[in-house]
């Protein structure tokens, strides 16, 4: 059996342990989505759970869906990130950027060009979005042309350029919950007659030419995805074949030699056996409603290589330690998760100074 306190190597890193900071959104960036300095702190205090993935980071204006969402396209970017890839890297972490376009799962009123959202296809997610002005329906985004689809795929290759240059270490493509990659896959929500719809093969295509753009640019050592297989979120229904796209997208994923896996699991255990049984390479696994004593369930089971640690890091920038000497959590609070400033970000006590 494996332990947590084995080290394994991804891509060209090696980790001291298998846990990792699952990406969060935290809301917390510039109006033009260049890193606040508080960022730089706050994934800094969280390096020792070795390997960090960020925040969901728009690859484009057009992929930005939330106030206060990083992006990794302009030259402000980069230096904003290197500050952040800086702080993890003096505290021995590692960090990969989710690069993370939300297609549909936008409004107008939250990107910097105020422009319809856009998709797919022309079909609204039916769910509503924050915006400054509150919650407001998520209007009929536009469908994205051919030409339009193959230049998002080029949009993500510049972000992953950018994110080296930034300094990390890889990054991640957001392909779940919903978001631009996910609609693709989607049923209900990609209704394209063109080869980017239709047959599993060209509901796939997207996110692998994205994986294999990425990875020609910065090497699969450097590129990994995220899927969330059976995800009902942002209004998504996969349709009756989804587990067949999953094992189709998961071989072909396979044969590019990325560096990691990681799945956010909705239930379906057949399915995840079987995607463990075709990768290769690492798997992460997050599932909902884990406690402390079923946390690493999945890693003794063989199903998972390293464990994907969310609200628990969040609100335990020390969490390796507590969960080493089996000291408590601290509490998190879901009212300042997106609330601006150091307040439920950067101002959780570690350890040393709760007890003291």
């Amino acid at each position: 059996m494996t332990s947590v306190w084995n080290p394994i190597t991804i891509g060209m890193l090696t980790l001291k342990h298998r846990f990792a900071l699952a990406p969060m959104t935290r809301g917390r960036a510039q109006i033009d989505g260049t890193p606040s300095p508080l960022a730089a702190e706050y994934y800094g205090q969280r390096a020792s759970l070795g390997l960090l993935i960020t925040e969901g980071t728009q690859p484009s204006a057009d992929g930005q869906g939330y106030i206060g969402s990083p992006g990794i396209y302009t030259d402000a970017h980069v230096i904003g990130w290197r500050k952040v890839t800086d702080a993890v890297h003096e505290g021995g972490g590692h960090v990969f950027i989710q690069l993370m376009h939300v297609g549909r799962q936008s409004h107008p009123d939250n990107t910097p060009h105020h422009r319809q959202p856009v998709a797919p296809s022309a079909v609204r997610p039916g769910v509503q979005m924050f915006t400054l002005s509150g919650m407001q329906d998520i209007p009929e985004p536009r469908a994205l042309s051919t030409e339009e689809v193959q230049s998002t795929v080029q949009d993500f290759r510049l972000a992953a350029r950018k994110a080296i240059e930034a300094g990390a270490d890889g990054v991640e493509i957001h392909g779940a919950n919903g978001y631009l990659v996910h609609q693709f896959l989607a049923e209900n929500a990609n209704l394209r007659t063109d080869a980017y719809g239709g047959s599993i093969e060209n509901r796939g295509r997207f996110a692998l030419e994205v994986a294999q753009a990425i990875a020609d640019e910065i090497g699969p050592e450097r590129t990994a995805i995220r899927l969330s297989p059976g995800a009902p979120l942002g209004g998504i229904v996969e349709g009756s074949d989804s587990a067949e796209l999953y094992r189709y997208l998961t071989r072909e994923l396979a044969k590019l030699n990325l560096a990691y896996l990681h799945i956010m699991h909705f239930g379906d255990d057949a399915l995840l056996a079987d995607i463990r049984t075709l990768w290769s390479g690492p798997v992460l696994v997050v599932r909902l409603g884990r406690t402390r004593e079923t946390l690493l369930d999945d890693l003794n089971s063989g199903l998972a290589d390293l464990v994907p640690i969310g609200r628990w890091a969040l609100a335990n920038p020390d969490f390796v330690e507590r969960y080493r000497t089996g000291a408590a959590f601290n509490p998190d609070d879901p009212a300042t998760y997106y609330a601006g400033g150091a307040v439920g970000y950067t101002d959780y006590p570690f350890l040393a100074n709760a007890t003291a």
